[in-house]
């Protein structure tokens, strides 16, 4: 049975996780300011600017929350030859984490989302970034790295924002690579690729990206089971876990059992980073011999920590010991943004 108790031990267990993590590196800026007059050259909010600060974003968060969850993580993706990339560089170093597997790319930028903060709200995105495929060069010496590494993991996590890293060439390499030593294979995936992921472990999609990659609306219960029967058909993988925002989260596993596991959020600040903290916390648990469904608990547990913070947050093993002894709260704890949004 799948209970507190159970799920304390686990925590207690994730330093032993050692958890290849491959996909889109993001710098995200965020800055923060307060509102207090509208410009009277448009109808916009002017921000009166107090603080900036950076924090490593996509890929780079999901090792973020490993490491925070005392997991080991080894990173690998594709920064530009810019002061972006160094700053994303010193910024994962200052966490202590290996960044051996920063591939740099003097052809394209380092991707960077810059977040404008007022009031604890979100006012603005500004994104920079280039989306175009990774050279046939820079892919090898991402492959070459996962190879070296292949043997000293438990798990290989795939982040897929979209931003050129991950295509269907390098998925099939990494995931073979994976499957012949019977690694773990966790996928955050992105809409357009979902035909990438034929026989992985599990794969995470929000409630939206899982309608849509089998053209039916998830539209209550019987929708949402439609959807995730069809996805495990079509992907051959083992367990898919829909997220459903403030309604928690629901697992499928290919031998036909469903799970619910509703929401743990008392309140929602922001949803930025949630599903990197999904996927790392479910990935962490995973490798160390979780089953899926204790996995899956433990990562709503951990998405509820971290949209209660402001900005890209992570969550610790204090922070989830905590959370695992207090009441869990009821459905009409109040809810701001769902938990769903993201990219």
């Amino acid at each position: 049975m799948v209970n507190s108790s159970h799920l304390k031990k686990l925590v207690s267990r994730l330093p032993k996780a050692r958890v290849l993590v491959i996909g889109d590196l993001i710098l995200d800026e965020f800055i923060w300011g307060d509102v207090d007059r509208i410009s009277p050259e448009a109808p916009v909010p002017v921000v009166w600017v107090k603080s900036e600060s950076f924090m490593p974003g996509g890929a780079s968060n999901v090792a973020s929350n490993l490491q925070s969850l005392g997991a080991t993580p080894f990173l690998c993706g594709v920064i530009g030859k810019d002061e972006r990339g160094k700053l994303l560089q010193q910024e994962l170093q200052k966490q202590g984490i290996d960044t051996q597997g920063l591939i740099v790319d003097g052809a394209r930028p380092t991707t960077m989302k810059t977040r404008i903060v007022a009031h604890h709200q979100q006012v603005v995105r500004v994104d920079r970034e280039k989306t175009s495929e990774i050279s046939d060069n820079i892919r090898d010496r991402v492959l070459a790295y996962v190879r070296k590494q292949m043997n000293k993991i438990d798990a290989l996590l795939i982040e897929d924002y979209g931003k050129g890293v991950i295509s269907a060439r390098l998925i099939q390499e990494v995931v073979s690579m994976a499957k012949a030593r019977k690694k773990i294979i966790s996928v955050d995936p992105k809409e357009s690729h979902f035909d990438y992921y034929q026989g992985v472990t599990v794969i995470t999609p929000n409630h939206h990206e899982a309608g849509n990659a089998v053209g039916i609306k998830v539209n209550g219960d019987e929708g949402l089971h439609r959807v995730g029967k069809e996805l495990l058909k079509l992907l051959q993988c083992e367990s898919v876990l829909v997220t459903l925002g403030e309604n928690g989260m629901c697992l499928f596993e290919a031998k036909g059992k469903v799970t619910h596991i509703p929401t743990v959020a008392q309140e929602v600040f922001d949803v930025s980073g949630a599903g990197d903290t999904v996927i790392a916390a479910l990935t962490a648990a995973l490798s160390v011999g979780a089953t899926m469904e204790a996995a899956a608990r433990l990562a709503n547990f951990a998405a509820g920590i971290v949209v209660g913070k402001v900005g890209v947050a992570v969550a610790t093993p204090e922070e989830l010991q905590a959370k695992l002894t207090a009441p869990t709260p009821t459905q009409s704890a109040r809810l701001r943004k769902p938990l769903s949004a993201r990219r």
